[in-house]
């Protein structure tokens, strides 16, 4: 089997060989920034605004790299086209992106004291397990909002995409607690909806999609795309402030995220979210996504596996 490749800091390397430093503030703060891309047939999807996103995170937090966004993007795509090489017609890749300020050599806990340090950079890649999912486009989604209130925005930036994650893993043990399959949906300080640690979360009443406020969330990629398509479809997409009362009494709820595009939400803390199936709506608009791609998203999710 090819060995896959990665892009680490000035070129490319079998992945065997890709290591990072103990001294790496990505690993001493958790200090990581980061993007995932997907490929659909073995071409990468909105790179451009996956990429794009990632330096903006950079600017706010104050990391210059060496490369411009033509060439992060340049290389991206030569890692894809050789990672994509082996695979078969309808498997495809996500591709992973991080950035971390780089080695602190004093290893005081603290980057205050490091001087200049020179970023780590990376990107590699992984086969997407659309098993994982499968259960998903079959019986929709479980979301659960444990007791861990996602960090305010006074805080950290959401819209800064990074790997400052502890809150998420100890809020997925309480949800898992109800349900081993369920999704953490963190609410804000507020109540309000938020996300969930790989997705957008959004709502349909009547033929409206609505999404947690920008001031709140990570503003998705595939959200993006939501937007884009739902006037096709004749639905309107607002953006406001809502809580779990409007969750269960919504028509539908659907998960935006890259590696399978938009899922069903069909229950919250156990309580069904409309008849408790995937709708009409999700269904419609899971047919505009897979037509804008070239690819039935659900005949991939779904198929058996080779």
């Amino acid at each position: 089997m090819t060995e896959p490749i990665v892009y680490l800091n000035t070129g490319f390397l079998p992945a065997s060989q890709a290591k990072l430093n103990i001294y790496d503030l990505g690993i001493v703060l958790g200090a990581t920034l980061t993007e995932m891309t997907r490929t659909f047939r073995h071409q990468p999807y909105r790179a451009e605004d996956h990429v794009a996103r990632l330096y903006r995170s950079l600017k706010y937090s104050g990391i210059v790299v060496p490369l411009s966004q033509e060439e992060m993007l340049a290389r991206t795509n030569e890692l894809a086209e050789a990672n994509c090489k082996p695979l078969q017609p309808h498997e495809d890749i996500g591709i992973v992106h991080f950035v971390t300020p780089g080695e602190n050599a004093l290893y005081a806990g603290s980057a205050g004291a490091a001087g200049p340090m020179t970023p780590t950079i990376c990107i590699h890649s992984f086969p997407l397990r659309f098993s994982m999912w499968r259960h998903l486009f079959v019986d929709g989604a479980h979301v659960v909002t444990p007791s861990i209130r996602h960090i305010p925005p006074q805080c950290i930036e959401p819209k800064m995409k990074n790997r400052s994650r502890l809150h998420w893993f100890l809020a997925d043990k309480q949800s898992q607690a109800v349900d081993p399959r369920a999704i953490t949906l963190l609410l804000d300080l507020d109540g309000n909806i938020t996300e969930c640690a790989g997705s957008n979360f959004v709502i349909i009443k009547g033929s409206t999609i609505i999404t947690p406020t920008t001031r709140n969330i990570l503003w998705g990629i595939s959200l993006q795309t939501v937007k884009e398509l739902a006037p096709s479809l004749g639905m309107e997409f607002i953006e406001k402030d809502f809580q779990p009362y409007d969750v269960i009494n919504a028509d539908e709820a659907w998960l935006t995220t890259t590696p399978y595009c938009l899922a069903p939400c069909t229950k919250i803390n156990n309580i069904p979210i409309g008849d408790g199936k995937p709708g009409a709506w999700f269904k419609a608009m899971q047919q505009a996504w897979s037509q804008r791609v070239g690819l039935d998203i659900s005949a991939q999710v779904l198929q058996p596996d080779s």
